[in-house]
C-alpha cells in the first residue's frame, strides 16, 4: 500500500483549501444533530410509546441545557463590558443555529400532536385540552382550581407601582391582556401570572371521570380555563403561556474568594436570574404580546418559540411516572453481577485474588457500593479517599462516608461543587461529611475535578504478623450517582494492583497538597499529561502505519473536539491508520474526505442506555492497549480539568472490554448512525439477508437479566 506521511499542519493546509468542506464541523450544529438522533427515537415505532414520549422529554431538556450554556456562551462572548460586539462570524453561528433549534422544536411538537398523543388516546390514555372535557371533568376542575391552585396564584397587574415582576429561569408564567378600566379607573391593560413550583403541572383525574381509561389535565391548561376568574370585571382579550430560559452557568472569581462553597451558595440564587437566552410562547399568542415580552427580557425575535403544547414538554414525564402500563414501557431489566464476585462476603480478599471489571448498566453498580461500605465498616482500613463529581441528593455511597469518618478513619472527599445542576446537592454533602469528620477538598482553583476515583488504604499483616500499607482502588469512566448508573453505559474497574492504586494515591496527594503530581506510568492526568499521551499514541499508531504494519485506532466517547486530537487523527489516517470513532455526541471530525481523512470512520450509538462509557483502543503491534477515562476528547476535558485515564492491564479484562465496549457497537445495525463527511448522519440499516443486531440488547442478554423479551430494533 502506498502509504503517505502528513504532517498535523500538512493536513490543516490540505482541508483548508476545500472551501466546501472546513476543516472542523461546527460544535453547535453537531451537538443539536444529536438531538435529532434522540428524537428518531421518538418517531421509532418500535420503540413503546410511553418511551417514545421520554424521549421527547429528553430533547427537551437537552435543549434548555442547550440555551442555558452554548447558546448563552456564544452570547456571553459577543459581550465586552455591557457593550455587544459585532463578528459576522458569530452572528452567522447563532442564524444557522437558531434555523436548526427552530426546525427541531416544531419537529417535536408534531410528534407529540400527531402521533405520541393520539396513540396514547386510541389506547384510553388522554390528555385534555379544555374542549375536550365533558361537562362532570369541568366541573371538578373548576373545583380543583379554586382550591388548589387559586390560592397560590398572584397576579400582578403591571402599572408604575407594580413593574414586570422577576421571572425564574424556565419557570411556567402567563401574560393576560385585558379591556376596560381597573378597579381604580385606570387603564392596566397587562398582567403577569406565575405558577408557582409547589404546583404540579400534570394533575390526573379521577377514575371515575375517566370510566374507559384514564384522563389527564395541564396546570397551563387549567389556569387557562379559569384565567377569568382571576380579573373579576375585566373582560379578558388575549393570553398565553410563556417561559424564559435564562444563562445557567455559574461564575465565582475562585481566586478571590475566601471560601468557595460560600461564595457558591449565594451564586445559586442567582442562576434563576440570569440573563435570558430564549422566549417560549404558545403558538396561538399574539404577536404584539410576544414582541412585549421579548423587549421586557431583551431577546432577539430569532429566539422566540411559539409550541403547539406546554411551553415545557419536560413536564410531560410527570405523566409518564403516573401510568404504571408495563406494556408500554421498556421491559424490565436486571442488572447481574460477574460470576466470581456473585455472594462475595470480603471484597478486600477477592481482589487480592483476582482485579473485578464491572460493565454498568447491564452489570451492577452495588459491587462499587459495597466495596466502599466495606470500608467504612473494616477495622483493618485506616483510610478512604474519594472523588465525587455528581452523586445526587440521596446516596448510599455518600453514607457509608460518613459512617467511616464518624467510626475514626481518615476521609478525604473531593467534592466538585462546580458540577453543573449538581451544585447545591454536592454542597449539601460536603457540609455533612465535614460534620461527620471528614476531610473535604474542593479540587483545584479553575479547574473541574472529573476524575472517578476512590482509594482504600487498609493495613494488613503479613504472614510474619507485621503490619503494612495496602491499597485497593476503583476507577470508572462513570459519575457515583444512584441513578445514572442504571441508565448511563461506563465501565468501573476494583483494582489491587499496588502500581496502578499507589499512582491513583499520588493523584489524591496532588489533588489535597496542590503539588505537581509525580510522573506516572500508568495513569495518564490531566491537564498535565492527558493530550500530550493521547497524540502520543495517536502517532505510534501512524509510525507502525508508515512501516507497513497494521495499524488501528478504535475510540469510544461522549465527544470530540479537541482540535489537536483531531489533526492528530487526520494525519494517522493519512498514514494509513484505520480509525473507528464512536462518538455519541457532538464531533468536529470531518470523516472520509480524500487525502485527509478516508481511513476514519465515525458512529454514534442512541439506544435505551445513555452510551457513556469513555475507551481508547491502539493496537500497537498487537499489544493492544486499552485505556479506560473520565475524559471526552475535548479542550476542556485535556485542559481545565482534572481527568484521568488509566489502562486495563489484565489480558482477560482487556479482551471483555473490548469484545463488550467496542466491537458490538461496531457492528451494531439498529441504533448506529453514520457520519458522512458533509456531517450528516446516516440511521444504519441491516443490509440485505444481515441479521439485525443491537450492541445493547446483546450485553443485556449476555450480561443482565430481563422479564420480556425486547424488540431489537
Amino acid at each position: 500500500m502506498n502509504k503517505k506521511t502528513m504532517s498535523d499542519n500538512d493536513a490543516k493546509t490540505n482541508l483548508n483549501n476545500l472551501d466546501a468542506n472546513p476543516i472542523y464541523l461546527n460544535r453547535e450544529l453537531s451537538q443539536l444533530a444529536f438531538n435529532r438522533r434522540v428524537m428518531a427515537l421518538a418517531e421509532d415505532k418500535h420503540v413503546p410509546l410511553l418511551e417514545r414520549l421520554r424521549y421527547l422529554c429528553i430533547v427537551s431538556n437537552n435543549l434548555d441545557e442547550f440555551f442555558e450554556v452554548r447558546i448563552a456562551s456564544l452570547l456571553a462572548s459577543s459581550q465586552i463590558d455591557g457593550a455587544t460586539i459585532e463578528s459576522s462570524k458569530l452572528t452567522a453561528a447563532l442564524e444557522r443555529t437558531s434555523a436548526e433549534c427552530h426546525q427541531i422544536v416544531a419537529r417535536q411538537y408534531a410528534i407529540l400532536n400527531q402521533s405520541i398523543l393520539p396513540q396514547l388516546s386510541a389506547i384510553g390514555i388522554h390528555l385534555l385540552h379544555h374542549n375536550d372535557r365533558h361537562e362532570r371533568q369541568r366541573a371538578w376542575i373548576k373545583s380543583f382550581f379554586d382550591q388548589e391552585i387559586r390560592p397560590l396564584l398572584t397576579p400582578i397587574g403591571l402599572d408604575p407601582a407594580h413593574p414586570f415582576p422577576q421571572v425564574l429561569n424556565k419557570s411556567l408564567n402567563f401574560i393576560v391582556e385585558m379591556a376596560g378600566k381597573d378597579a381604580f379607573g385606570r387603564n392596566t391593560t397587562i398582567a403577569i401570572i406565575k405558577a408557582p413550583r409547589v404546583l404540579p403541572r400534570v394533575i390526573k383525574l379521577p377514575d371515575v371521570l375517566s370510566p374507559k381509561g384514564v384522563s389527564f389535565c395541564l396546570l397551563s391548561s387549567i389556569i387557562h380555563a379559569h384565567i377569568g376568574d382571576l380579573f373579576a370585571d375585566r373582560e379578558i382579550l388575549s393570553y398565553s403561556q410563556f417561559r424564559v430560559t435564562r444563562n445557567s452557568d455559574l461564575w465565582v472569581d475562585e481566586e478571590e474568594v475566601k471560601n468557595l462553597r460560600q461564595a457558591l451558595q449565594s451564586e445559586l440564587h442567582s442562576r434563576q436570574f440570569g440573563v435570558a437566552v430564549r422566549l417560549e410562547v404558545a403558538k396561538n399568542c399574539p404577536e404584539h404580546l410576544a414582541q412585549f415580552l421579548l423587549n421586557q427580557f431583551s431577546i432577539a425575535p430569532n429566539r422566540l418559540y411559539a409550541v403547539d403544547g406546554p411551553v415545557n414538554m419536560v413536564r410531560l414525564s410527570e405523566m409518564i411516572d403516573q401510568l404504571p402500563e408495563p406494556a408500554l414501557r421498556f421491559a424490565p431489566f436486571s442488572p447481574g453481577l460477574p460470576a466470581h464476585i456473585d455472594n462475595v462476603d470480603d471484597i478486600f480478599t477477592q481482589l487480592k485474588k483476582k482485579d473485578v471489571l464491572l460493565h454498568h448498566p447491564f452489570q451492577s453498580f452495588q459491587p462499587v457500593v459495597d466495596f466502599v461500605r466495606s470500608a467504612a465498616y473494616d477495622a483493618e482500613v485506616v483510610a478512604i479517599r474519594q472523588t465525587i463529581y455528581r452523586t445526587g441528593m440521596n446516596s448510599d455511597l455518600m453514607e457509608s462516608l460518613i459512617i467511616a469518618a464518624q467510626r475514626g478513619k481518615e476521609v478525604t472527599v473531593i467534592v466538585e461543587l462546580m458540577a453543573r445542576f449538581d451544585e447545591e446537592a454536592n454542597i449539601n454533602w460536603a457540609d455533612k461529611l465535614e460534620r461527620a469528620g471528614a476531610q473535604v477538598v474542593y479540587g483545584v482553583v479553575g479547574l473541574k475535578t472529573h476524575a472517578k476515583l476512590s482509594l482504600v488504604i487498609r493495613r494488613e499483616r503479613d504472614k510474619h504478623g507485621n503490619g503494612e500499607l495496602r491499597y485497593y482502588a476503583h476507577l470508572g469512566t462513570g459519575n457515583y450517582h444512584p441513578n445514572t448508573t442504571k441508565l448511563y453505559t461506563d465501565f468501573g474497574l476494583l483494582t489491587s494492583n499496588q502500581k496502578l492504586a499507589i499512582e491513583v494515591n499520588e493523584v489524591f496527594m496532588h489533588l489535597t497538597s496542590l503539588t505537581r503530581p509525580k510522573k506516572m506510568d500508568y495513569l495518564w492526568l490531566a491537564p498535565f499529561a492527558l493530550q500530550k499521551e493521547i497524540i502520543r499514541a495517536i502517532r505510534n499508531e501512524a509510525d507502525i502505519a508508515r512501516q507497513g504494519r497494521p495499524a488501528r485506532i478504535i475510540a469510544k466517547m461522549n465527544a470530540l473536539l479537541d482540535e489537536s486530537v483531531i489533526r492528530a487523527l487526520y494525519s494517522a489516517s493519512a498514514d494509513g491508520v484505520k480509525i473507528e470513532l464512536i462518538v455519541r455526541g457532538a464531533c468536529a471530525l470531518r470523516p472520509g474526505v480524500p487525502g485527509l481523512s478516508e481511513n476514519i470512520r465515525v458512529r454514534s450509538i442512541i439506544g435505551r442506555f445513555l452510551e457513556h462509557s469513555r475507551i481508547y483502543y491502539f493496537r500497537n503491534d498487537l499489544q493492544h492497549d486499552v485505556y479506560l477515562a473520565s475524559a471526552d476528547w475535548m479542550n476542556r476535558n485535556l485542559f481545565r480539568r482534572i481527568e484521568v485515564a488509566f489502562p486495563v492491564l489484565d489480558n482477560t479484562l482487556k479482551r471483555r472490554v473490548i469484545n463488550e465496549g467496542l466491537n458490538p457497537y461496531l457492528k451494531d445495525n439498529t441504533n448506529a448512525w453514520n457520519l458522512t463527511s458533509d456531517g450528516s448522519w446516516d440511521k444504519c440499516k441491516p443490509r440485505r439477508r444481515q441479521q439485525v443486531y443491537s450492541a445493547q440488547q446483546d450485553l443485556m442478554q449476555t450480561l443482565g437479566t430481563q422479564t420480556r423479551k425486547i424488540d431489537p430494533h
